[in-house]
């Protein structure tokens, strides 16, 4: 990786990676630190899919955080191998952050992830982090503190933050800026994430598509972007050509609604977010397809990225 030499004495630089069950806040907490949008969030567990590194700069620092899937008990292939592209995360990164939000009780869980973190990162400096402090009181904020410092260790650094209302983010930072190495700037200041466009436009795309999605749906939804080009009719438009990809003709009937409304309604609510990327109108062509149990198909898996 290259570096950038214009970094004062005492810079700071390096990598975190944030740990813990599904819905822990991770993705969100990722986007709050970042200052934008760059890891998608849905209320359906194991939604990160593949490791995004955001950037935060600062005078003194610059983190680069990776949000990755969720460790996990897997269920189908796709679950061992993103269980596999977590642990190789963790095993390369300075600091591991456990995730544990503020309104859950710590439980077998999250012992579970933190046995597996210290196995395969035993020498990586750990850090607390309670999340989601803006839907409890402030005494079970303290209380659920108290938790999770006796479920660290003493020794380990625990911050409560907000990653919805920004409570405490810039606290977070500094802590974990003294945690990082001195080292160089890795990335150039104008730069949020490494993420490749293709693969944000399709995160965007499945995002939109798990909204209001219920029980196992939800993991069998991948997305794939065919191409991009320019409209052959209207100048400054670029056609946006995409599958959604699910596992069974049942699951395509869910997906597409009535008439097609649900499908019309995933392309009205990606549309936008597609446009500040590409930095042009667009004409989002997305179709539905059956890619038969891909979840558990070497072969389909590797086709999505997996």
């Amino acid at each position: 990786m290259s570096t950038f030499s214009d970094t004062p004495d005492g810079f700071r630089s390096g990598f975190i990676s944030f740990v813990g069950r599904p819905n822990t806040g991770k993705s969100t907490l990722t986007n709050a630190l970042v200052g934008q949008k760059i890891a998608i969030t849905a209320n359906q567990p194991e939604t990160t899919r593949h490791p995004i590194r955001g950037l935060v700069h600062r005078e003194n620092a610059q983190i680069i955080v990776v949000d990755t899937p969720g460790l996990h008990r897997p269920r189908t292939l796709l679950g061992e191998r993103l269980n596999d592209m977590v642990k190789d995360t963790y095993a390369d990164v300075d600091v591991i952050g456990i995730c544990i939000p503020a309104d859950e009780k710590i439980g077998p869980g999250d012992r579970w992830i933190i046995d597996a973190v210290k196995r395969v990162a035993p020498r990586t400096p750990l850090l607390g982090i309670v999340t989601k402090i803006d839907k409890v009181s402030r005494d079970h904020v303290a209380e659920q503190l108290v938790n999770v410092h006796e479920f660290l260790g003493g020794d380990i650094d625990v911050v409560p933050v907000s990653a919805s209302s920004g409570e405490q983010i810039d606290v977070l930072v500094d802590v974990i800026t003294t945690l990082l190495p001195e080292g160089p700037r890795f990335y150039p200041e104008d730069h949020v994430t490494d993420e490749d466009t293709m693969t944000r436009l399709a995160e965007i795309i499945r995002e939109a598509a798990l909204t209001g999605l219920r029980e196992e749906l939800p993991h069998s939804v991948a997305v794939e972007i065919d191409e991009i080009l320019p409209h052959p009719e209207r100048e400054g438009v670029q056609n946006v050509h995409a599958v959604i990809y699910v596992e069974r003709p049942g699951q395509r009937k869910i997906l597409a609604g009535p008439d097609n409304r649900r499908l019309r309604r995933i392309v009205y609510q990606a549309r936008p977010e597609i446009m500040d990327i590409l930095g042009s109108n667009v004409y989002l062509d997305l179709r539905i397809k059956v890619l038969k149990n891909w979840q558990s198909d070497p072969k389909s898996l590797g086709r999505l990225g997996f």
